[in-house]
């Protein structure tokens, strides 16, 4: 068996991990790398792989690790995708939505020549990614599907999001275990990832692999920064992923106004996805740890923003206000147009609720930087800006050692992915001080003979 690393390997994005048994190609995730415009390039590249692929298992709807799909399909993939029921409900939101953004951003390129291109092209567009929903096969948590002869698959519950597992394939003689995004033990909304039952080889994630979450409590401080912004006369803008995050802050809202720890401010939540997905955690609300009272508490904590005429009202809100949009690092989406708008008035709060990949506008604004750069405008950045890391939904560095713990047994190899090039060596390094095992750091691009 070997298995190669064409994604995710040096950067937190562009997950795509090659597998070859017996003359059969399966591919665990697809996603598209974001961030720096070097990473973002790599999404052009050709994948002669494609063509030659028996099956597609993704561990989550996220776009870096399943926004390469409509790519994929242009290049040739004509077999399924499997993924577990939510991630199958969320890829129908997500992909149509990341190719909608392509188009969104070409066109406005080419109205204000912005681009050197001509004309600007988007990546893909949203009937391709429309066009890759039939390929989606639903694979149950736990249950074991041939891939193709001598090699089989399953998922695992990984936390992180709703749908998100944890990849197993096994032969005869070897079972191959990739962690996907990992959530944390003590998540607010999402259940434990569940314990490893054994591997042989483990591909981990390590985006939080060099640092531990703040231990404060992040529903508080969420308060403060809504009260101390709205005793200014200020609104709180938001930029949240749309799956997961947008949940989570709408259940501390929910439960801040519960106990009035808030003022009662109005509450938007101005993205049609994030509208939709709150509706599916209903729906799947046996995979968290919601209350059916807790459940309805969030879907109602917010007003839900969909037309575009309502998204340009909010703009004109001269009262304090929360208004949680996407994308979560600020990367496009409407909350764009409310950063625009707010960024420059120092009564306002940029609240960034986990983690900002580098290049990323939400890193940037984290980082301290005075102006942005918005729909080819500079903007400057006078409001506040809060970062809580706690807010991250990914396991931090003791949670994923302590998650590789659970195993049985030593694997024969750990290789640790999905991280910048800190955080994937000092994982390594607390992989081999705390464990024993050997671990590694693979290359973009690497192979590796594994055991069949």
């Amino acid at each position: 068996m070997k298995l190669s690393f064409l994604g995710g390997t040096g950067t937190v994005t562009g997950s795509k991990y090659l597998v070859e048994h017996a003359g059969h190609h399966v591919l665990v995730d697809c996603g598209l790398f974001q961030g720096y415009k070097n990473l973002r390039l790599r999404n052009w590249a050709p994948m002669p792989f494609a063509a030659g692929l028996h099956a597609v298992v993704l561990t989550h709807a996220h776009i870096d690790h399943s926004g390469a799909l409509p790519l994929l399909l242009r290049h040739g993939y004509r077999g399924s995708v499997l993924a577990s029921p939510a991630s199958i409900e969320l890829c129908s939101l997500l992909l149509p939505d990341s190719g909608h953004l392509q188009e969104e951003e070409a066109a406005y390129l080419n109205r204000h020549h912005a681009s050197k291109h001509t004309p600007a092209l988007p990546l893909y567009t949203e009937d391709e990614a429309r066009s890759t929903l039939p390929r989606l096969r639903p694979l149950p948590f736990g249950d074991w599907t041939a891939l193709a002869p001598g090699l089989r698959a399953r998922l695992r519950p990984a936390g992180h999001i709703l749908g998100a597992g944890s990849v197993e394939l096994e032969t005869e003689h070897c079972r191959v275990l990739f962690s996907g995004d990992l959530g944390r033990p003590d998540d607010p909304v999402m259940r434990a990832p569940a314990p490893i039952d054994r591997a042989d080889i483990i591909v981990v994630e390590s985006t939080y692999g060099d640092r531990l979450h703040d231990t404060q409590d992040n529903e508080a401080a969420i308060g403060e920064v809504i009260t101390r912004t709205a005793a200014r006369g200020g609104s709180v803008v938001v930029p949240a992923f749309a799956v997961g995050r947008a949940q989570s802050l709408l259940h501390a809202v929910h439960r801040l106004k519960a106990r009035g720890a808030i003022p009662d401010l109005p509450v938007f939540l101005d993205s049609p996805m994030a509208v939709d997905m709150t509706d599916i955690y209903r729906r799947f609300r046996s995979e968290t740890r919601l209350t059916a009272e807790d459940c309805a508490g969030m879907c109602a904590a917010a007003k839900m923003v969909r037309s575009v005429d309502e998204s340009r009202a909010l703009n004109e809100i001269r009262y304090p206000a929360v208004i949680i949009s996407a994308s979560g690092m600020a990367t496009g989406g409407r909350v764009l147009h409310h950063l625009k708008t707010r960024a420059s008035d120092r009564r306002n709060t940029l609240l960034f609720c986990g983690y900002q990949a580098p290049g990323t506008r939400g890193a940037r604004i984290v980082a301290g930087e005075k102006t942005i750069r918005i729909f080819g405008e500079d903007v400057a950045v006078n409001a506040e800006v809060v970062s809580l890391q706690g807010m991250s939904a990914h396991a931090d560095a003791a949670q994923i050692v302590n998650w590789l713990r659970s195993c049985s047994r030593a694997p024969q190899r750990v290789f640790v992915t999905h991280g910048d090039p800190g955080p994937a060596d000092a994982l390594r390094l607390r992989i081999e001080r705390e464990l024993a095992w050997h671990a590694e750091v693979p290359l973009l691009g690497e192979t590796v003979q594994l055991p069949d």
